[in-house]
């Protein structure tokens, strides 16, 4: 299947069947491509945190809003944090990245407040996301990302290192036959090509 293909395929999932779990094969794989997702200057300031234990997975649920059952329905829940710590950062990529590349940190964003580079952090995760997101389809796994989180609870369930703090979560599994948004049944609505588009 074309990446084209993917695109029109994919969805976000509203139900899934609980009684179909993924392989640890499939959830290993999903683990190394998260290990490789790009990143600005391959700054990789995450961390991901996969849950299969119901009894954790129920009580994230409860702090999810709407996404309650999603969560409870679906194989994993995957928990992506993002660095909450710029010396830990400043340290971690001293210890591998290129002098361009860390110039280009001490030029760009060193200088700049800590809500700004906060945000670029954060702005990383969300390429993750995107890659994950990807990655799924091309596995034959639904998802469904979710910013309808509470991260103070996340944070007290889940105790991530103090260092980074839960940021949106993406539930996995596969879906119910009967769920309706499914672009089988409620077909797929993007703004036209011209709207968004410009070509110079």
């Amino acid at each position: 299947m074309s990446f084209l293909d993917l695109a029109n395929s994919r969805y976000t999932t509203k139900r899934y069947n609980p009684n179909l779990k993924l392989t640890e094969d499939k959830i290993e794989q999903l683990k190394e491509i998260l290990r490789m997702t790009p990143s600005s200057i391959n700054g990789q300031p995450w961390k991901f945190i996969f849950i299969s234990d119901d009894e954790i997975k129920s009580k994230l649920a409860e702090a999810s809003y709407f996404n309650k059952k999603r969560i409870e329905e679906a194989s994993h829940l995957v928990v992506f944090n993002v660095l909450d710590n710029i010396e830990k950062f400043e340290n971690q990529i001293q210890q591998y990245l290129p002098e361009i590349a860390l110039e280009f940190y001490r030029q760009n964003l060193k200088s700049q407040s800590d809500d700004v580079i906060k945000a670029w952090f954060a702005h990383q995760v969300y390429l993750a996301l995107g890659f994950f997101l990807s990655a799924c389809a091309n596995m034959g796994i639904d998802s469904t990302p979710m910013e309808g989180i509470d991260k103070d609870i996340y944070t007290q369930i889940l105790q991530p290192s103090v260092d980074y703090k839960p940021l949106f979560a993406v539930s996995i599994g596969y879906r119910d036959p009967q769920d309706n948004n499914q672009p089988s049944i409620t077909p797929k609505f993007r703004l036209a090509l011209n709207d968004i588009i410009e070509s110079i």
